[in-house]
């Protein structure tokens, strides 16, 4: 008999490692789209060294996300991934090219416009690949026994689209609150103003995606209007517009360090709606978390290396971000 708790811990060392995935590397990813903002050389330098120690460990949470889903929820790593390769297969590409990139722009300044662009577009794509690959697992997928029923193209959708804008626009909100706290100066200045202009399009952002979610997927409705997740829903807009309201206004006050944990509040809270919407499924509408889930004692198996790996990844994450804790210009953290 399957055993439903260690299913449900499962599901959350896979909710956490995402969540710190979108938090983390969110904010990297954004200041790629914000990149040609900025001007050539010292700004762009800054915007670079900003991110530099923390951008390829950041990623590592991804990696946790996906490796735990295969060995965790087999079947729906078998559904998910053949109804969502085109997607997925961009990201992946977006991701790489904005690697190799980061680290090209260094070593070959001769061609630095290149890289600065393939730093940009690599960005872009991977952070609007994965916007539509939240809104075509949102939509529902199609599913045929034990494996996906659909076409190629059915991920393809005004809903999962509106998903990879409205994500594109977090992550460069995100980006540019990061910059706020992170710098001095002409840049600063810089992603100040796109901040203030990216905070209320992340509000309305959300409001759009919020507002069309209930119409794709009935149990999504019914779960956020009716109790208990009617709970959730008569708080969660006004903790939204308050959480931007307080971000738009630090930033107008000329604060650094506020306005972008007010956009991480709106993350998170993105993120308790969206399990409010899905939970307990794993492929909403058609698989739970426990038809997905592996036998017992592969999850026993894999439970002790997590015990083991999570906290490690974790403690040299915090490190990591407490010896750059500071402010950072052209030549680096100081």
């Amino acid at each position: 008999m399957q055993d439903p708790t260690l299913t449900v811990i499962w599901a959350l060392i896979i909710a956490i490692g995402i969540a710190a995935y979108v938090v983390m590397d969110g904010f990297d990813l954004g200041i790629g789209i914000l990149f040609k903002g900025f001007s050539v050389g010292k700004e762009r330098n800054m915007a670079m060294n900003a991110i530099a120690p923390v951008w390829d460990g950041n990623e590592t949470w991804l990696v946790l996300g996906g490796g735990g889903l295969l060995a965790a929820f087999p079947l729906a790593y078998a559904v998910i991934l053949p109804a969502l390769y085109a997607p997925l297969i961009a990201m992946l590409l977006g991701l790489v090219f904005r690697g190799v990139a980061f680290e090209f722009r260094w070593r070959d300044p001769g061609h630095r416009a290149f890289w600065d662009f393939g730093f940009s577009a690599g960005s872009l794509v991977a952070t609007f690949a994965q916007g539509i690959t939240l809104g075509a697992l949102l939509q529902g997928i199609e599913v045929e026994g034990r494996a996906y029923g659909g076409g190629w193209w059915d991920w393809l959708t005004p809903f999962s689209l509106l998903c990879g804008v409205a994500l594109v626009i977090g992550y460069a909100a995100l980006g540019a609150c990061w910059l706020v706290m992170k710098t001095t100066g002409e840049i600063q200045a810089d992603a100040r103003r796109y901040a203030v202009w990216t905070v209320p399009a992340l509000l309305a952002a959300i409001g759009a995606v919020s507002l069309a979610t209930p119409f794709v997927e009935p149990q999504y409705f019914e779960r956020w209007f009716e109790r208990p997740g009617l709970f959730a829903t008569i708080p969660m807009p006004l903790l939204v517009a308050g959480a931007a309201f307080m971000a738009w206004r630090d930033l107008r006050a000329g604060r650094d360090y506020r306005p972008f944990f007010w956009v991480l509040a709106l993350f998170l809270l993105a993120m308790v709606g969206l399990g409010v919407s899905i939970w307990p499924d794993v492929i909403p509408g058609r698989v739970s978390i426990f038809d997905a889930a592996a036998p017992r004692e592969s999850q026993i198996f894999m439970l002790v290396g997590a015990a083991v790996l999570v906290p490690l990844i974790a403690g040299y994450t915090a490190w990591a971000y407490w010896v750059f804790r500071g402010k950072v210009d052209e030549a680096g953290y100081h």
